[in-house]
């Protein structure tokens, strides 16, 4: 019952690390940067909350396998095959929950004033100083709400795993993986015990979001500022 539980939270952290930085610059660059196909490259990034996982996971098997674009480079140049392996599992996840983390920082940076950095600039401020102590920490709540539903998203991802990543006890079944196949087999227990597991650190997670989000907010009340980018999220 431990192997899916280990397994999931690896995977989920490694997605949530992989949409954080990707995440981060796409968001920060649509947010600033008007050019021409913008609507539909944000389309195409938004697109994998609405498509059926089923169909995700035919496009990464499509891409990863042994005769796609990626996995058969990796085959070929590396003796490294991609599908049906944890890593693939880590993809899977992220591609499902990166829509989550760039619509909050999107938001987040949209919501930064950039006449605060345009004075940063005037003083001599350069571009990393000005993202570290001006725009990272004025994003940060809605920067930090996209880690937390992508991670809870990255947890509880089932069809398009399956499909890139199969159900390998101890290597690639996430607890999604681990309900199904228990309620298959009839093992009702384990699946209780797996749903109770899930629902806790989902439930874990976005509780402590919204504690930590409310706290922030009193916070800035108490010393004059208010910012509703948490109680949005």
């Amino acid at each position: 019952m431990f192997d899916p539980v280990i397994l999931s939270l690896k995977v989920a952290l490694a997605a949530v690390c992989i949409d954080f930085v990707a995440g981060m610059a796409i968001a920060r660059t649509m947010a600033r940067k008007e050019f021409m196909g913008k609507n539909v490259l944000e389309s195409l990034i938004i697109l994998p909350m609405v498509l059926p996982p089923t169909v995700l996971g035919y496009g990464l098997l499509i891409l990863l396998g042994k005769r796609g674009l990626i996995g058969g480079f990796l085959l070929e140049h590396f003796d490294f095959q991609l599908i049906f392996t944890w890593s693939a599992a880590v993809i899977a996840s992220a591609v499902v929950s990166f829509p989550l983390m760039y619509q909050s920082a999107k938001a987040a940076f949209a919501g930064v004033d950039i006449s605060l950095e345009q004075a940063a600039r005037t003083l001599g401020a350069r571009e990393l100083k000005i993202f570290l102590t001006i725009t990272l920490p004025l994003a940060w709540p809605g920067i930090l709400a996209g880690l937390v539903l992508s991670f809870a998203r990255a947890l509880g991802e089932f069809g398009a795993t399956l499909m890139v990543a199969g159900n390998i006890p101890g290597k690639t079944q996430t607890i999604p993986l681990a309900i199904y196949f228990a309620v298959e087999t009839g093992d009702t227990e384990a699946a209780r015990n797996l749903v109770l597991v899930i629902t806790a650190l989902s439930f874990a997670a976005v509780f402590w979001l919204n504690w930590w989000c409310r706290t922030k907010v009193q916070t800035w009340k108490k010393g004059g500022t208010e910012h509703a980018q948490c109680e949005h999220h």
